[in-house]
């Protein structure tokens, strides 16, 4: 794979940054993800960290170096970062756990696969166009689907549905989608596409490299917010990277062993998580999440 990507957030005028993003890949896939941490929640950051860990940490370990079932690895990573929030939450005798969104996108063979819950959004662009966007799970985005005169009233965070609430998480799954040369990729929070209009950020994001056209749109998003900025985080991926390109701005995987596994989370904080990958804690996980399913009453996607 070759591919050019560029990461930024900014704490905006929060009293501290809740947004949490990375990437992490093999020789033959490449993990993108990215939480925003809710306010109104206590230690939203670190439900967006645990969120990152474990996708993180699950990709480590079953990206050998392809996912063998990329929709299904993708469900997986969420609902056992959504059992991680819990427990954490449980182990500490928190009433009310943390929570966070989460969307994230992996690719491989050519394509791209992607899931989020809540209203962090990928964008799936070339030459300026949109070939797709993530929907949020939000009551306005409901509203939206019945006419502007019915979404006018509703509350733009209000969300139903994130990782680490007392229900099953709703998620969302596309894919796979076929990646051309010069396809951009954009995990963003609601930071960054709230402030400004999705014409200005397909503009933005089709301008120059990731590398210069990322922090030119968190400016823009920071400054047409003001002070009462959210957090601004963004991630973009250019794929095949058509033309001239820094050294610094581009990545091959051709060189990579099949088990190399580069990552932008540090070593220590992925080795924390390694008893949480055995089969036994694995297989607990799923029986977690199972249980909940069967739960009368529970939330269905």
């Amino acid at each position: 794979m070759k591919f050019s990507v560029f990461q930024l957030s900014r704490r905006g005028g929060r009293e501290r940054n809740e947004d949490r993003m990375g990437y992490c890949y093999t020789r033959d896939a490449c993990l993108l993800v990215l939480a925003d941490g809710m306010g109104g929640h206590a230690e939203g950051d670190v439900a967006a960290q645990l969120a990152l860990q474990q996708f993180f940490a699950l990709f480590e370990a079953r990206a050998t170096p392809q996912i063998a079932d990329v929709p299904a690895f993708l469900a997986d990573a969420l609902l056992q970062a959504h059992q991680q929030i819990l427990r954490y939450a449980h182990e500490r005798g928190m009433a009310d756990a943390p929570r966070t969104t989460l969307v994230a996108a992996l690719l491989q063979q050519g394509q791209v696969h992607w899931i989020h819950c809540g209203d962090s959004r990928l964008y799936l662009t070339h030459g300026g166009a949109l070939l797709a966007r993530t929907r949020d799970h939000s009551y306005r985005e409901v509203a939206e689907r019945s006419g502007p005169a019915q979404a006018g009233s509703v509350n733009r965070n209000l969300l139903f549905t994130c990782l680490g609430s007392p229900s099953l998480p709703i998620y969302d799954r596309a894919g796979p989608s076929r990646l051309a040369r010069g396809d951009r990729l954009l995990l963003c929070s609601d930071g960054l596409w709230d402030p400004i209009s999705e014409a200005e950020l397909l503009a933005g994001l089709a301008r120059d490299p990731v590398s210069l056209c990322v922090p030119r749109l968190v400016e823009a998003a920071l400054q047409r917010a003001g002070s009462n900025s959210d957090n601004v985080t963004a991630i973009a991926l250019e794929w095949e990277m058509p033309g001239p390109q820094s050294p610094l701005d581009g990545i091959s995987t051709e060189t990579l062993d099949d088990e190399m596994f580069q990552s932008t989370l540090q070593p220590e904080v992925l080795e924390a998580l390694e008893d949480e990958l055995s089969d036994a804690a694995i297989e607990r996980s799923i029986a977690e999440i199972n249980a909940a399913i069967r739960r009368p009453g529970g939330p269905r996607r």
